[in-house]
């Protein structure tokens, strides 16, 4: 029983921390989402308040264009980029676990991944500059004008999106390696005997075995997704006009900017339930329960 009792106070320094840093922060951020910025007790009036303000959601640029407000572009990166980081992982690593030197090329793309989000963002900045930037110049070899995609609200949004892929795609991809390496050689060999082309055993055996897998990489990729602050904030800080902007960065701008902490509380404790509702089936999958 001592024994017990001396291996529970070595939790009391971790739980004092959490509930400091962790647990009185989410519930106090909760808590102000509440309130207006006079101080005054609106329970959802605020949240009503907050998503009708054009940066968070614009119905006129579905007629006029870019911007459509933070929330629209968050929806819109989620749909672009989800399925392109996994299927990209997905085929990278099916493509690379059969060729020599696969190894070696697995290192070098996943230096994406370990990149600072901070660098990715100066990084694409220079990637989509006018006069250096590498896609222009490919542009303009084709006939396209070159111009600075970024700085156009018609391909701020697009650029970065697709200019992300290579710093989330490695994730992907070394989740597909290793869940290849849990596929018994034997069902691919059988697939062979019965006459089973390399295309038809992708779809039959490899996507249908990695299904697990898929499940982890579509939840963290949505969860990065949502929380994406840093690529936006120095390639084009939200801009031109609203054109990139994004929730996270919404928060931001609410917060240290504005100093309007009570909006910042509110797109936080959306961001928070948007979160839970997509991980805790993820969760439970895990734990062998039913969602």
């Amino acid at each position: 029983m001592r024994t017990l009792r001396g291996r529970a106070l070595f939790f009391v320094p971790a739980l004092a921390l959490l509930a400091v840093f962790v647990v009185y922060p989410v519930v106090n951020t909760v808590w102000l989402s509440f309130f207006t910025s006079e101080g005054q007790f609106a329970l959802l009036g605020n949240y009503g308040e907050v998503l009708s303000q054009p940066e968070m959601f614009d119905p006129r640029g579905f007629a006029r264009g870019f911007p459509y407000g933070a929330l629209v572009h968050n929806v819109m990166w989620i749909v672009i980029h989800l399925p392109l980081t996994a299927g990209l992982g997905l085929v990278l690593a099916v493509i690379l676990r059969e060729i020599r030197g696969g190894a070696i090329v697995k290192s070098i793309i996943f230096l994406g991944m370990v990149t600072p989000m901070v660098v990715g963002g100066v990084i694409l900045r220079f990637l989509f500059d006018g006069n250096v930037g590498i896609l222009p110049s490919l542009m303009s070899i084709v006939g396209i004008p070159r111009r600075t995609l970024t700085a156009y609200p018609d391909t701020a949004l697009f650029s970065l999106i697709l200019g992300s892929l290579w710093l989330w795609t490695p994730f992907s991809m070394i989740l597909y390696s290793a869940g290849l390496e849990t596929i018994p050689d034997y069902v691919y060999e059988a697939a062979v005997i019965d006459g089973a082309s390399p295309m038809r055993a992708f779809f039959a055996i490899t996507v249908p075995m990695l299904r697990p897998v898929t499940g982890v990489v579509i939840t963290m990729t949505f969860l990065w997704v949502l929380k994406i602050f840093d690529i936006v904030y120095v390639a084009t800080m939200g801009g031109p006009g609203g054109a990139s902007n994004v929730l996270a960065l919404q928060m931001y701008m609410y917060a240290f900017r504005e100093f309007d902490a009570n909006s910042a509380a509110v797109v936080a404790t959306l961001l928070m339930l948007v979160a839970l509702a997509v991980s805790i089936p993820t969760f439970r999958s895990v734990r062998g329960e039913q969602p």
